[in-house]
């Protein structure tokens, strides 16, 4: 998936305001894919879901201390929480059409087995599919299809507890307050020095470290 363009950056700007810029992009573009990554059928809108939340995660983490409120600390860990477990679900998807390929082409070969035993016969009889030199090779890759799809129900059901609960926290609403914010900067009435306390910018009332 192609990265979103960020506008409006200006190379004579504060770095701090080109990185709000830069991570606003990403949050939005992260949240774009809700409502299509919602429904379990929609593997790419998934996949490019993914591919988001690393992108945002990843630029956090190069500005999220030195530039932007404290929240923008605990997006971190949401963001790799949510690109952890879009990668678990990818990784189904990758591996489930892999088996159904290995499968269908043990079966085949059986097929062409069972075809030779019957020779001249006018017809197959059904004993010569039993015992194919590959019959219990594709009968375990049954047994991994399934449980890949279990898995994956298993996993996107948790996708939609971890996107329902950032919903309920605010998660994006806060972040966009975060990159806001700017740390306070050590003046010169209040030099490390001396043991005085650097000025820091005050937390909006929603904002806490978890």
């Amino acid at each position: 998936m192609k990265a979103r363009r960020v506008k409006g950056l200006d190379p004579d700007a504060a770095l701090a305001d080109n990185l709000e810029r830069i991570v606003a992009t990403r949050l939005d573009e992260l949240c774009s894919f809700v409502p299509r990554a919602l429904d379990p059928a929609r593997v790419k809108a998934l996949h490019d879901m993914r591919i988001a939340a690393k992108r945002l995660r990843y630029i956090l983490e190069v500005a999220a201390e030195p530039c932007f409120g404290l929240y923008a600390q605990t997006a971190i860990k949401r963001t790799k929480d949510l690109q952890d477990l879009l990668g678990e679900l990818h990784d189904c998807d990758v591996q489930l059409p892999r088996v159904r390929e290995l499968q269908e082409e043990l079966r085949a070969a059986d097929a062409l087995e069972a075809r030779a035993r019957a020779g001249e016969a006018p017809d197959l009889d059904p004993t010569l599919a039993s015992g194919t030199p590959h019959a219990e090779a594709w009968r375990g890759l049954e047994t991994l299809s399934i449980y890949l799809r279990a898995r994956r129900g298993l996993l996107f059901e948790r996708f939609l507890e971890l996107w329902r609960s950032l919903e309920r926290d605010g998660f994006r609403a806060r972040l966009e307050y975060a990159i806001s914010e700017r740390p306070g900067a050590i003046t010169p009435a209040s030099p490390e020095g001396n043991g005085a306390t650097p000025t820091a910018s005050v937390a909006s009332p929603a904002q806490d470290d978890g």
